[in-house]
């Protein structure tokens, strides 16, 4: 046999020192926060695309919606005059309802105000000035790319202490609001005031017992977070919206196609029933 030669003892002195629990602790906070900010990204945008679709499904369609109604209700008034029947009347009287229905305190301020005030489609109508068309159901690609750096960087959830937690909420709702009215240039001015703005403070190691309770608080944000996507992508315009995921704008077209064609319809059974 031949002598030692050291070298398992030089290789076990260059080994790395072993990883400390809050290293790896540290490390799943990190993945974990980066993991719930790409997920309320993608949340934040369909929720946009939502809000947007049902604004513009409204103002687009909703004439067509109620020349159907009252189309609806005219073939049931004319059907019913011509049997006489009292269950053709019932049916008559039903569908004249539904053209008119008593609104509720949410269905008369539909479409006129949201939590900053009157749209701006409703303050022309009451000023009697021009109204600007609908915009877009999905921001342009560039607001969208400001709005995910935005996100990233600035997110609330990287915050360590309650007031840099503040300070990026507030920040965050004055780019969620500019993103909802796909304003490019308010991003691109929110994204240089935030670079000019104070550096978060680098995270520091935390202890074991304070990395287990972030943990949680993900875990548990990201819960909440999986209801409000389900009941948005459960919603009738979320389930309009997954029909033309990669092109929601042209969609109201085709629904607007097949409106019309159903008016077409209606009218010319009327017609017969008229004649």
């Amino acid at each position: 046999m031949g002598a030692p030669d050291g070298r398992d003892g030089a290789q076990a002195a260059e080994e790395p020192p072993a990883e400390r629990p809050e290293e790896r602790l540290e490390r799943a906070v990190r993945a974990a926060e980066q993991a719930l900010i790409e997920y309320e990204i993608a949340l934040e945008t369909f929720r946009v695309e939502v809000e947007n679709f049902s604004r513009l499904h409204h103002q687009k369609l909703g004439p067509m919606y109620a020349r159907l109604d009252e189309l609806d209700a005219q073939i049931a008034e004319a059907t019913a005059a011509r049997t006489g029947d009292p269950e053709d009347r019932r049916k008559a009287e039903e569908a004249r309802a539904r053209v008119m229905p008593m609104p509720g305190v949410e269905e008369l301020f539909h479409g006129w105000m949201d939590g900053d005030g009157l749209y701006p489609e409703a303050a022309a109508m009451l000023t009697e000035q021009s109204v600007r068309p609908p915009q877009r159901v999905r921001p342009g690609e560039e607001a969208r790319k400001l709005y995910r750096e935005l996100a990233r960087k600035a997110h609330p959830d990287l915050a360590q202490e309650e007031g840099e937690r503040q300070r990026r909420e507030e920040f965050i709702t004055r780019v969620n609001a500019a993103y909802a009215r796909g304003d490019e240039a308010m991003l691109r001015e929110l994204s240089e005031e935030w670079a000019a703005g104070p550096v978060p403070v680098e995270q520091r190691l935390t202890r074991s017992e304070e990395l287990y309770a972030r943990l949680e608080w993900l875990a548990q944000r990201k819960e909440l977070l999986t209801v409000l996507a389900k009941e948005l992508e459960e919603s009738a315009i979320g389930g309009m919206l997954r029909l033309a995921p990669d092109d929601p704008d042209t969609l109201l077209d085709e629904i607007a196609e097949q409106l019309l064609a159903q008016v077409s319809e209606r009218e010319a059974e009327l017609a017969r029933l008229r004649a």
